[in-house]
């Protein structure tokens, strides 16, 4: 192990680059639908020999060393995000005419702009670098402050943070409730790197023992919090997912509006299988109704024909906002609660919008440099102010994430006892039969297991499913399989812990890897001197 680690820290010139950009790209191997995470003790410690070499003498540390540093992460995390982000370019595919010439741009651009994060972090541990355990706290710091800010930067794309390749199982999930996303993310970095001790001796002996304890604590505290009860006493819910499958490209084309609304009443409309409750809630998935569903009130009529008494109807459908005479309407991606009497009782509309997708931005002047939104509509969607809480007869309030809404951990802020459960409505049609439907099932489950509620997903394709609040699947629809499911679950609030907690768990975190560097980076100094 000495050997391979001293033949990776001398490596230089192109079979540097290839090592380290194949070393994040093998680590994509963690992520859906692969799942392995085990292959992360191999790429992380391969990353740790890299800047090992790369690190010079404490004199060139801020030439030499930073550089070379902030390139080899980069370069693994342009292999990472390449190898996990391949699959966006699939939408562009969907009007190849119009979007084909992006491809490269969403293939190779958005992970080299990704990448750039996982450089940051590099760079920053390699301020900090010592020579034995202090180097894999100050990696794993440096990472736990670049997924921080790749949540908001530039509207934000946590997709795919290292957290969550240590979170494939809900046994694994359970410790995001306490420490958030970016907690569980700082403390993987550490227990992944640690096998890098080995190729060096130094602190390995103290190194592994903690990186041990860590993921003991993690797999002890997951079984723990696994095999206590749900709590009781809440409502009893009965809700319904629809998963129609229409095409992406027929919903592009809009020729077919009054089938594809057709197909979704007709899932709506099965019976239940003997035995069973009806369904309270029915639901369908994002911007199902293919047309702006308050200027047709017979198809509002024919949703209250299809319900039962006492049902009601959760759907995505898009609102149009009239600003008067003169003026283009306002479009938003909203929710809608619809009664059996044709109703709408309850509204919501997404407030984080998909750059390129659902808005244009800086839109002057991509446009002026031939760029367009993937959904046509008069200068897309607008974004809401605020999310709405949707209000059910039953009293049972349910909070609303639009599509990728849910992969934002600190934007999802649920007043207290006020939700029983969160409601995602998505549609990964867009992306075919990739990786991409299951990494954003995945981060759907996590939000489950830190809100402390139960997840209601419908998706027109992907993976729609009741979840727990443990992240375990009550009951779903794998990846194109079209119908409806029906599941009954508690709705009990009764989460120990809120994102300030997780929070403060964080910043706790990185006080505590950051103090480890920077006192073996002092020790290590005073050696070298």
């Amino acid at each position: 192990m000495e050997q391979l680690a001293g033949r990776i820290m001398l490596l230089g010139g192109a079979k540097r680059a290839f090592l380290a950009f194949l070393a994040g790209a093998l680590g994509a191997l963690a992520l859906p639908p692969v799942g392995f995470f085990a292959v992360l003790f191999i790429s992380f410690p391969i990353l740790v020999w890299m800047l090992d070499g790369a690190s010079g003498s404490p004199d060139r540390a801020h030439s030499f060393g930073l550089r070379s540093a902030f390139v080899t992460g980069w370069l693994f995390g342009f292999g990472y995000f390449t190898a996990g982000l391949w699959w966006l370019g699939n939408a562009l595919l969907l009007e190849a005419e119009e979007f084909a010439w992006a491809l490269p741009l969403a293939v190779l651009g958005l992970p080299a702009v990704l990448a750039l994060f996982y450089g940051a972090a590099t760079m920053l541990a390699r301020l900090v670098w010592s020579d034995g355990m202090g180097r894999i706290a100050a990696l794993a710091a440096g990472f736990g402050l670049a997924e921080w800010l790749r949540s908001f930067l530039a509207t934000g794309f946590p997709w795919n943070a290292i957290g969550y390749a240590a979170m494939p199982i809900p046994l694994m999930m359970q410790s995001a409730a306490p420490l958030g996303l970016f907690g569980v993310s700082t403390l993987a970095v550490f227990v992944f790197s640690a096998p890098a001790l080995l190729g060096t001796r130094k602190g390995l002996g103290p190194g592994l023992l903690l990186a041990g304890l860590l993921f003991a604590a993690h797999l002890g505290y997951g079984a723990y919090v696994i095999q206590q009860p749900l709590p009781e006493g809440g409502k009893t819910v009965t809700v319904r997912l629809v998963q129609p499958v229409i095409d992406q490209v027929r919903k592009l084309e809009n020729a077919d509006r009054i089938d594809i609304f057709n197909q979704h009443l007709e899932l709506s409309a099965q019976p239940v299988e003997p035995g069973n409750r009806q369904p309270d809630i029915i639901v369908w998935p994002e911007t199902s109704i293919p047309f702006i569903l308050t200027e047709h009130p017979d198809a509002l009529a024919r949703i209250a024909d299809v319900l039962k008494d006492g049902q009601v109807l959760v759907t995505g459908a898009v609102r149009a906002e009239d600003l008067g005479a003169g003026q283009a309407p306002r479009y938003y991606n909203s929710v809608y609660v619809i009664d059996d009497k044709g109703q709408i009782l309850s509204a919501s509309d997404k407030v984080h919008l998909t750059p390129f997708g659902e808005y244009l931005p800086f839109e002057q002047l991509l446009r002026s440099m031939g760029f367009d939104n993937l959904i046509s509509l008069p200068g897309g969607f607008s974004p809401a102010s605020e999310r709405m809480l949707l209000s059910l007869p039953s009293g049972l309030g349910l909070y609303p994430l639009i599509c990728y809404e849910i992969i934002f951990p600190d934007e999802i802020d649920i007043p207290a006892g006020k939700a029983g459960a969160i409601v995602n409505l998505t549609n990964d049609a867009w992306f075919g039969a990739t990786p991409g439907p299951y990494q954003h099932f995945l981060q759907a489950r996590v939000r489950a297991v830190e809100t402390g509620l139960p997840l209601i997903r419908s998706a027109n394709n992907g993976i729609s499913a009741i979840v727990d609040r443990r992240g375990r699947i009550i009951s779903g629809m794998a990846l194109d399989v079209r119908g409806a499911v029906d599941a009954t679950f508690g709705v009990v609030y009764a989460s120990s812990w809120d994102n300030t907690d997780r929070s403060l768990n964080f910043w706790l975190v990185m006080l505590v890897v950051a103090s480890a560097a920077l006192i073996s980076r002092m020790g290590f100094i005073f050696r070298t001197n």
